[in-house]
């Protein structure tokens, strides 16, 4: 294996072992539902961070009953050089979760309000 493959080797490494958290409150909707194409979009370079997972909330496109307490997305890991992100969810309709501006913190762990 030659240095530079080692160097590859240890980036994918480091963003898949690095993951971002975001818990979400979604007010008084009846049902909601997260679509796959829902990005964390880095602003300064554009990269997309790729949904990896869920918890209390179906994907689209079955519905999950507002139970009040809310749900959690957890996402690749951002860019090192990251300092701001939107978390966008691209969907073929309107309506779709978004938050822009999110400042990034060091535990990559945010609460956000829909």
């Amino acid at each position: 294996m030659t240095e530079t493959q080692e160097l590859t080797d240890i980036k994918i490494l480091e963003c898949e072992e690095r993951q971002t958290i975001v818990h979400c409150s979604c007010g008084d909707d009846y049902a909601f539902r997260i679509w796959p194409s829902t990005f964390l979009i880095e602003i300064e370079t554009g990269r997309r961070s790729k949904l990896i997972t869920a918890f209390n909330i179906s994907f689209a496109p079955h519905w999950t009953l507002n139970d009040g307490k809310g749900f959690t997305l957890i996402f690749e890991g951002l860019s090192k050089s990251c300092r701001s992100f939107n978390l966008k969810e691209i969907i073929p309709q309107e309506g779709g979760f978004e938050v822009l501006n999110i400042q990034r913190n060091t535990m990559d762990v945010y609460h956000v309000n829909f």
